[in-house]
């Protein structure tokens, strides 16, 4: 490893000079590291193993340094919790968990996590791969939104990620910008996901960690079964975050927006987002109407009737750009090819006619329309069929309403069903936002 002989930052071996300060980096061997008034851990060798170098980043939940490992001579992040957050044995063993957990997932596109340690001053310490680059809320504060090029690559690569932890019934439970990070090369970005330490285990054996009826994640990437605390949430949770991200990241403002947490939840449990093509008309990168209904799929609150898996929403997302192929390739090929196919269909795609606007969600809470259309389209089928053999002025053939056990498609049960989950999913709002 080198570093920098004035800032102190970590580089690989073919590195020639600090892109903060210009300087030549020499052996990181050789650089000293100063002590810092502020934080005695800076200078000192943790766990035996590792040498303090600097203050990375500060959280709610601890703080990031970069440091040397002197076994393995190379860079990493630790994280340590803070003082008040070590005192408390749930964060301490969600903390430990993501250690444990990250033993059980592929690393191409999530952080590796390699070491769960207690400090000598109390605190513990996350040992990680150290990271080159930035998160993705620092990219979208820069540049307000992603080119589609590097949207898909980014949503393909963290697909490959998350479809590798749901495999293990694995749920992230807290995807937003500010855990998705951004390693530049040539041929684009590589991502990574971090913070798995919200994670919930699905397996039957599993810990639980959350107290039942509590919630986890950002109130912005939220999905309705996640905002109310049930106990059924599972991996279509993260298919609802990505969506979110996904339109962020496309037009330059979230999905559900509002002045409180409540209120924001209130918005995802209520109303549908403005369709992207709307929104992102005027931005630097316009938005095709062909992904209006890949990313309303997303967002339904039913989760039955949600896009199924990360993977297919990012299919779905490429496809809306007219990519040919499925996310696994677009992952790996290089940016500028991607933008090279997409640029040759958009002016196409801009034509296309904008989707019929969906129903308001608080006629439509728990997925209905989707549901009932697709019976109502089998049932056509087999009327089509029946009514075949049916002799000119024979009986009707058999319609939904005549289906014993299933409600009558009639108004009339519409409204005070809609009114009732209105009240209902108001107060759930309020009392999982108090326990948040």
């Amino acid at each position: 490893m080198k570093a920098c002989p004035v800032c102190g930052r970590l580089y690989p071996e073919d590195s020639g000079f600090c892109p903060a300060d210009g300087q030549q980096l020499t052996s990181a061997t050789q650089v000293p590291v100063l002590s810092d008034s502020q934080d005695a851990r800076i200078g000192q060798l943790l766990c035996q193993r590792y040498q303090i170098r600097r203050v990375v980043a500060d959280g709610g939940m601890g703080r990031v340094y970069e440091a040397l490992d002197m076994h393995e001579r190379r860079a990493l992040a630790i994280k340590v919790l803070h003082p008040d957050i070590a005192a408390d044995d749930v964060a301490v063993q969600r903390f430990k968990r993501e250690f444990l957990v990250s033993q059980e997932l592929p690393h191409t596109h999530i952080v590796e996590v390699l070491d769960f340690q207690p400090t000598s001053d109390g605190s513990y310490a996350l040992v990680m791969e150290f990271l080159y680059g930035e998160e993705l809320r620092s990219t979208l504060k820069r540049e307000g939104v992603l080119s589609p090029a590097r949207a898909v690559r980014l949503l393909s690569q963290v697909a490959i990620g998350l479809d590798g932890a749901h495999q293990k019934r694995l749920v992230h439970r807290d995807l937003k910008p500010d855990n998705l990070f951004l390693c530049q090369t040539p041929d684009g970005d590589i991502a990574k996901i971090l913070d798995f330490g919200s994670v919930k285990d699905k397996a039957d054996n599993a810990k639980k960690l959350t107290v039942m009826g509590t919630t986890i994640g950002s109130p912005y990437y939220m999905a309705p079964e996640q905002a109310q605390g049930l106990e059924t949430l599972d991996h279509r949770a993260d298919v609802w975050a990505l969506g979110a991200i996904a339109y962020e990241a496309l037009t330059g403002q979230v999905p559900f927006n509002g002045p409180t947490g409540p209120a924001i939840l209130l918005q995802i449990l209520t109303k549908e987002p403005e369709p992207p093509s709307e929104v992102g008309k005027g931005k630097r990168y316009p938005v095709p109407p062909t992904l209006d209904r890949v990313l309303a799929n997303a967002f339904k609150k039913n989760a039955s009737v949600r896009t199924e898996s990360v993977g297919k929403l990012a299919d779905a997302i490429g496809a809306a750009y007219g990519l040919t192929g499925t996310h696994l390739e677009w992952a790996q090929l290089a940016e500028q090819e991607l933008a090279r196919q997409i640029d040759a269909k958009l002016p196409e795609l801009m034509q296309a006619p904008t989707p019929a606007a969906g129903v308001d969600a608080s006629s439509d809470f728990f997925g209905e329309q989707d549901a009932l259309g697709a019976m109502d389209q089998a049932f056509a089928a087999t009327n089509a069929a029946t009514n075949l053999a049916q002799p000119p002025g024979g009986p009707p053939s058999s319609t939904y309403n005549d289906i014993p056990g299933l409600p009558k498609r009639s108004a009339g049960w519409v409204l005070p069903v809609a009114i009732g989950g209105s009240v209902l999913v108001i107060s759930v709002v309020v009392a999982a936002w108090l326990l948040f």
